[in-house]
């Protein structure tokens, strides 16, 4: 079990702070997926959206680079410490061993507590805000909106891969496919409480897990209310588990859509092995972040959460069903993709799922 989300755009992770920035023309971001500038140290200022550019729209500036995580710090020397080392060898003698006494006592209680990493189980870094009871930004989800994520077959055959969804990238060639602990391909997402792309592209992806596998404590929460496409409506995988017999899911919600201080609060943080993926495919710092088994990889929204605008969760949920709905087309599209990404790194398992019509003519194109 591991812990743990038309004509798109992304927005870039900022580095500094910035002013709020304005919806570009026509209510759409400009590039290819929706994406944010990954925070340096884990703290995003607010409100820098760019854009990474699709080939196919007019409009739009390229994203900048990616933000350094971790600025360095200056240290000043104490004038103080030498004397007091001179004065007491005995207690300076001690504090490394003492030091060493804490490293050992607090390895002990993490593995106690579960922080192995064997089994699925999630290794997931808390940040220090979180860790000091910062506001998740998050509420209970309706059993009617958790229910609607497993939409038909047949509504998700129907929809297909509308021409409006951006694809997975294949980057894996005939490499190793990336599994876990216990040899299951593994999935690992990267995103943001703050972030409407993240919003809009966990839908699809509960929707594609969930072909797969059950979630356990799916929370519900929405994008900044001070950001492009304000208070989008959507799931988090902050708290929840997922459990497959096929696959397993490793997400980080790097940051709450609570503003402190003119930042996002700190929530997770990617493990080394997290990070190692993201250098490598994701140089531009993008969130959301969608990395399937080293074999396909989403840098940004694959839709416009334009589409979700002004719904609630249980108005969003309700339309998964319904393959007319421009919601549908949307989510079960996206999700459709990623099946198939998925499919790919499985084995084509079940087959109940990668074999359907959809599927089957999604991974052709994918080259899957």
């Amino acid at each position: 079990m591991s812990k743990s989300t038309t004509g798109p755009s992304r927005q870039a992770r900022p580095t500094t702070k910035n002013p709020p920035t304005k919806r570009p023309p026509g209510g759409r971001p400009s590039g290819n997926g929706g994406a944010e500038k990954r925070p340096t140290g884990g703290h995003r200022p607010a409100n820098d959206p760019t854009g990474r550019r699709n080939p196919a729209e007019a409009e739009g500036s390229p994203a900048s680079g990616r933000a350094t995580r971790g600025g360095a710090s200056s240290r000043r020397t104490n004038p103080k410490s030498a004397s007091f080392r001179s004065r007491h060898p005995v207690l300076t003698a001690l504090v490394p061993v003492i030091v060493v006494i804490a490293v050992i006592a607090t390895m002990v209680l993490i593995k106690a507590t579960g922080g192995s990493s064997s089994g699925g189980a999630s290794h997931l870094a808390t940040g220090s805000s979180a860790a000091a009871g910062a506001n998740a930004g998050t509420t209970a989800l309706p059993q009617s909106v958790l229910a609607s994520l497993s939409v038909s077959p047949a509504a998700l055959d129907s929809v297909g891969s509308p021409g409006s969804i951006v694809p997975p990238s294949r980057v894996g060639g005939s490499g190793a496919i990336l599994r876990a602990a216990d040899g299951k391909p593994e999935i690992t997402y990267v995103g943001a409480g703050y972030c409407p792309y993240c919003a809009a592209e966990r839908w699809a992806l509960a929707v594609a897990l969930s072909r797969f596998g059950t979630f356990s404590n799916l929370s519900g929460t929405h994008s900044s209310s001070s950001d492009v496409y304000p208070n989008t409506q959507t799931l988090s995988f902050y708290g929840s588990s997922y459990s497959s017999p096929y696959v397993d899911f490793q997400a980080v919600e790097e940051a709450t859509n609570q503003q402190v201080g003119g930042t996002y609060q700190t929530l997770q943080a990617p493990t080394a092995a997290e990070s190692s993926l993201l250098s490598t495919y994701d140089t531009q710092g993008s969130i959301p972040f969608l990395d399937v088994g080293n074999k396909y990889v989403i840098t940004g929204a694959s839709y416009s959460p334009q589409v979700l605008q002004g719904l609630s969760q249980a108005q969003i949920a309700s339309q998964l069903g319904d393959a007319s709905s421009p919601v549908a087309q949307a989510i079960d599209g996206t999700a459709n993709n990623i099946t198939a990404a998925i499919c790919s790194v499985t084995g084509n398992q079940p087959s109940s799922v990668c074999d359907s019509p959809a599927i089957t003519a999604i991974a052709k194109s994918m080259g899957s």
